[in-house]
Parts: structure tokens; sequence; C-alpha cells
């Protein structure tokens, strides 16, 4: 049975050899292919930690008390390189309102939407496009 607390004789013992991330990679997985996309992967998380730091150092003032000179550069590329290795991994940037020119729901897909919201359950939507609007109780009694 084996004991894992059990101490092992010295003759058992073997030094062990300090492996390079190289090796551990290429002992973690077996096919070639593997290898590479767990390189990549880890090439690619170095380059969002490098430049998401870089863009924060951009934006953000350092204590006098540290003595590092203030940094004058332009964010432009390192944010084009952030949300380049971003999409690599499938996040992609929301754009605005007014850069997406109309692709937003259309009034054909909110009817659609609205025609299926009813057969669902029973309800009706109002749409108010005009504001501002006050909804009060009424103080006469219902006849």
């Amino acid at each position: 049975m084996f004991n894992p607390f059990a101490k092992k004789k010295m003759s058992d013992q073997k030094p062990e050899e300090k492996k390079n991330i190289f090796q551990k990679v290429k002992e973690n997985f077996d096919e070639k292919e593997e290898q590479i996309n767990a390189l990549s992967t880890m090439v690619r998380l170095g380059i969002l930690i490098w430049s998401g730091a870089i863009l924060t150092l951009a934006y953000i003032k350092l204590p006098p008390a540290l003595k590092i000179p203030e940094q004058k550069l332009d964010p432009t590329f390192i944010a084009s390189v952030f949300t380049g290795t971003l999409a690599t991994f499938g996040v992609q940037a929301a754009k605005k309102h007014s850069e997406s020119h109309g692709s937003g729901i259309t009034k054909a897909d909110m009817r659609e939407l609205i025609e299926a919201a009813s057969r669902v359950a029973p309800s009706q939507t109002i749409r108010i496009e005009q504001a501002p609007i006050k909804i009060q109780p009424s103080d006469s009694p219902k006849e």
C-alpha cells in the first residue's frame, strides 16, 4: 500500500532538475499542435498584460515619491495592440450608438418582438416617444 507520508530513503531520492517553461509545456501536452496552441496562448496573454500595463500607466499619474518621470506617450498604438489581442480571445469592443448607424433594433424588429411577446403572455407594451410624462392616480372613484 502506498503511504504518501512515509519517508523516502536517501537512495530512492533523485535530485530534481529545474525545468523551464518550454520543458513543462512539452511534458503536459502530448501532441505538437497542443504544445503550439499552449505556447501561443501564453504569448498572447503576455502581450495582453504588457499592453494593459502600458495603457494603465499612460492614464494614471504616479506619485512623486517614486521619482519616475512622467511619460508623454500616445496610447493609440498600445490601445490597438490591446484590442487586437483581446480580439484573438474572442472579445470585441462595443461601438458607440452614433458609430453603429442604425445597427440597433429597427421598427420591423420591434414589431416582431412585441408580437412574439404578446403570444407568450397577455401583456401590453406601451412605447412613449415623447418625454417628459407624468403618471398620476386620479382622485375620482371608479364608476
